[in-house]
């Protein structure tokens, strides 16, 4: 059987070449490629691909909207999310979503094919060492509001400015702000932001 593949990737050069790599196959057919993550779930619908390769920081919609809308609206493609960014908080995520594996991008050629081929009979394929710190980090210790307020919070404005984005008094997101660098260990925003960043909780 040919595996339907769709590539999504906003780095042209990165989802060419990973396009090329897999069409080396005899089994593998890239039949659709996107560039943003809101054009996924029209470009599965149109090429019907078994499997779907996402990145996970795409314009428009990252790849962990973009798994849980795909397998909302086409069950029948699982998703393989291969990225840069070997996070324990995005490896949890992605699965939660919907992911049927997760693989970071220095994968070699062979292994990343039998990811797919493993992917595709419906088997479940993650990192392995990706895996194993995944456990050991645990759960974002970060409220749903506490997150918000960090993601606000990394475009550098005041708290006023988050507060006036979010609907909050200031009082408030200072509140939420001291409880996330308290629960990440850490001294200001900055660095809770960029804690919670390496994890994968924002």
């Amino acid at each position: 059987m040919t595996v339907r593949l769709l590539l999504a990737d906003d780095q042209t050069l990165v989802r060419s070449a990973l396009a090329a790599l897999l069409e080396l196959e005899e089994d593998f057919e890239v039949v659709a490629q996107a560039g943003r993550g809101d054009e996924v779930v029209a470009a599965a619908l149109a090429a019907q691909p078994h499997v779907a390769l996402l990145d996970i920081e795409m314009p428009g919609l990252d790849g962990i909207s973009a798994t849980q809308e795909l397998r909302a609206a086409l069950p029948s493609c699982r998703v393989l999310v291969v990225t840069t960014f070997g996070r324990p908080g995005y490896l949890r995520r992605a699965m939660a979503a919907g992911a049927s594996g997760f693989v970071v991008k220095d994968t070699p050629a062979r292994q990343l094919a039998d990811a797919v081929r493993r992917v595709a009979s419906g088997l479940r394929v993650v990192d392995p060492s990706l895996a194993a710190e995944t456990l050991a980090a645990g759960d974002s210790p970060l409220t749903p509001r506490e997150t918000e307020v960090l993601r606000t919070a990394r475009d550098g404005g005041t708290v006023a400015d988050i507060a006036a984005a979010l609907h909050l008094s200031e009082g408030t997101v200072r509140n939420y702000l001291s409880a996330a660098i308290a629960k990440t260990g850490v001294r200001n925003r900055v660095e809770a932001m960029r804690v919670a960043d390496e994890r994968g909780w924002l």
